[in-house]
C-alpha cells in the first residue's frame, strides 16, 4: 500500500517594521534585555484602551493582497478568550473567519525543485503577540517585550505534500516578508514560527474529499525552517509505520512539540477538532471601513518581489537560473548586488564575484551581507581593476579577501601593495620562452596532440610573475612560441 502526506502551515510572522507595537505606544523593536519595550497597555493595567496601528494594518493588507486574498470591507478585531501566564489580559486581540480577517480564500505560486506550486491559503489575520516565557528547573520567566507585537499569522489548506514543498513556500513567504518591509523575517530574533499539522492517507484516495484524509498531528511552534523540515520527515515516517503494523486508525488527534537534540516530535496533549475560545468582537475598537482608495494606494505601493526580480536578471541581466535564485533568495544580497550594477559593471561579472566570494565568506563567517566592511561601490572599483587588466582576477579575490579579513578599502591595499598585472607583451614573451627552454618534452607533447599540457606551460608562466602575467596574453603568446619550434 502506497500513502500520501498531507501538510497544512501555520506561519506566524511578526511585523517588526513598525515604529510602535499594533495596539500600544510601545517600541517595537527587537532587544534582548528584557521588559524594556512595554507600556500599560501591554500589561493589562486597569483603565488602559488599546489604539490601532495603522501601518501595522496597511503591511498586512499588502501581505493579504500578495496572497490573492480577498479584503473585507470593514476592519474588526475580536478578542480571543485563554488564559496563560504571558497573557496579561487574559485575552488575545486577534481576527476569526467572521467577521472576515485581512484576508481569505488566496493562493500563491512558489518553485520548489524546479517547479511552480501553488499553495493555497485559508486566511491570514493581524494579531497581537504574547509575552515569551522561559523555563527553568524551579522557576519561570517572562519578557513582556514581545507582548503586543503586530502578528501576522497566515493558515493553508492542506496542499503540501512533502517536507521540500513546506519549506519551499515558507522560504517564499519570508523572501516575501522581506521584499515589501513587512519584517526582518529573522528566526533568530524569534520573528518566524510555525505549527505544522501532518496527516497521511492512501495515495489511491482522492485528496479534495476529507473524509479520506488521516487523523491530524499538530507540531507547535517550531522555530526554524530546518526544524520544520525534520518534524514533517519524522512524522511521515512515524505515521507510516503506525498505518503498517495497524495501530494508525486507533490513534487520536493530538499535539506534538518537536525536540530539536533528537530530531523527533514528542506527544503533548490530545486535540479535539475545535476550542471554544468565546470569540466576541473586541469592545475598545469600533470596527471601520476599508476604501478603496486606501486599498488602492497599498496596492500601488507593492514592490518589486523576489521572483519579478529573478525574472529580470533572467531576461535583461542574462543571468542563469541558478545565480539568479541564488541572489533573490534575500533581499539584502539582491540590493548589495543591485548596487554594484548601477556602478557600472557587468552584471554577470558583478554576479560571479558575489555568489562565489561575497557569499562564500559569508556562509564561512556566519555573517549578514550588512555585516562586512566591503560596500557595494568598494567591490564595483576592485572589479573595474581586473576588468580593465590592470590586476588579475586572482590578485583581485586576494585583494578581496584582504579587505575583508583587514577592513581595508580594496584599492588602497592594491596601492599600498604595489600589485599590478604585466601586460607588456614583450616582458611576457621573455618569460614564456624561458619557460620552454627547461620543457622541451612537454612542447613535443603538445605538438603530438596533448593540447592540454598548454596549460601547465601557462601556470609555469603564472608561477615565475607570481600571477601578474595577464592570462589571455600568456596563453596566446605561448601558442605562437610553441608554434615556432
Amino acid at each position: 500500500m502506497e500513502y500520501k502526506a498531507l501538510i497544512g502551515l501555520e506561519m506566524h510572522c511578526e511585523i517588526s517594521k513598525t515604529n510602535t507595537k499594533v495596539f500600544s505606544s510601545a517600541e517595537n523593536s527587537y532587544k534582548e534585555t528584557p521588559n524594556t519595550n512595554i507600556r500599560p497597555v501591554d500589561m493589562a493595567f486597569p483603565g488602559t484602551l488599546p489604539v490601532v496601528n495603522k501601518e501595522a494594518v496597511k503591511k498586512a493588507l499588502m501581505a493579504s493582497m500578495i496572497l490573492n486574498c480577498k479584503q473585507p470591507e470593514y476592519m474588526y478585531f475580536e478578542r480571543k478568550n485563554y488564559y496563560y501566564p504571558d497573557l496579561p489580559k487574559g485575552f488575545q486581540i486577534t481576527q476569526e473567519t467572521k467577521p472576515a480577517p485581512v484576508g481569505i480564500y488566496g493562493q500563491l505560486e512558489y518553485e520548489c525543485n524546479g517547479e511552480i506550486k501553488i499553495a493555497k491559503i485559508n486566511n491570514i489575520h493581524l494579531e497581537e503577540d504574547a509575552a515569551s516565557s522561559d523555563h527553568y528547573s524551579s522557576y519561570s520567566t517572562i519578557d513582556y517585550n514581545r507582548a503586543g507585537v503586530p502578528l501576522l499569522e497566515l493558515v493553508t489548506e492542506p496542499i503540501f505534500h512533502s517536507a521540500d514543498e513546506a519549506v519551499a513556500f515558507l522560504e517564499t513567504m519570508r523572501s516575501i516578508y522581506q521584499y515589501t518591509d513587512i519584517s526582518e523575517a529573522d528566526s533568530k530574533k524569534g520573528q518566524i514560527r510555525c505549527d505544522v499539522n501532518v496527516s497521511i492517507m492512501d495515495a489511491s484516495l482522492d485528496e479534495t474529499d476529507p473524509k479520506n484524509w488521516g487523523t491530524k498531528i499538530e507540531i507547535k511552534n517550531v522555530n526554524s525552517f530546518g526544524g520544520v523540515r525534520d518534524a514533517i520527515n519524522y512524522e511521515i515516517k512515524r505515521q507510516t509505520e503506525a498505518k503498517m503494523d495497524g495501530t494508525y486508525d486507533s490513534m487520536e488527534q493530538q499535539t506534538r512539540r518537536f525536540d530539536e537534540e533528537s530530531g523527533t516530535t514528542i506527544y503533548m496533549r490530545s486535540k479535539v477538532d475545535a476550542i471554544d475560545y468565546k470569540y466576541f468582537i473586541e469592545p475598545n475598537i469600533p470596527k471601520f471601513k476599508l476604501t478603496e482608495e486606501f486599498l488602492d494606494s497599498i496596492r500601488k505601493s507593492i514592490p518589486l518581489l523576489a521572483r519579478e526580480k529573478k525574472e529580470k536578471y533572467i531576461s535583461e541581466y542574462g543571468l542563469s537560473n541558478y545565480d539568479a535564485t541564488i541572489l533573490v533568495k534575500e533581499r539584502s544580497i539582491s540590493e548589495y548586488f543591485d548596487a554594484i550594477v548601477e556602478q557600472n559593471v557587468d552584471p554577470k561579472i558583478s554576479s560571479n564575484w558575489v555568489t562565489s566570494v561575497i557569499l562564500g565568506y559569508l556562509n564561512k563567517n556566519s555573517l549578514e551581507i550588512n555585516e562586512i566592511f566591503v560596500t557595494p561601490k568598494m567591490l564595483a572599483e576592485l572589479i573595474n581593476l581586473v576588468s580593465s587588466g590592470k590586476i588579475s582576477i586572482k590578485q583581485g579575490k586576494e585583494v578581496l579577501f584582504d579587505s575583508l579579513e583587514k577592513n581595508i578599502e580594496p584599492k588602497k591595499i592594491v596601492e599600498e601593495k604595489g600589485i599590478s598585472q604585466i601586460g607588456n607583451e614583450d616582458e611576457i614573451r621573455k618569460i614564456v620562452i624561458s619557460v620552454l627552454d627547461n620543457n622541451q618534452d612537454n612542447i613535443e607533447k603538445y605538438k603530438s596532440g596533448r593540447t592540454n599540457v598548454l596549460d601547465y606551460l601557462v601556470g609555469q608562466v603564472m608561477k615565475e610573475t607570481r600571477g601578474k602575467a595577464n592570462p589571455a596574453i600568456t596563453r596566446k603568446l605561448m601558442q605562437e612560441e610553441i608554434e615556432r619550434r
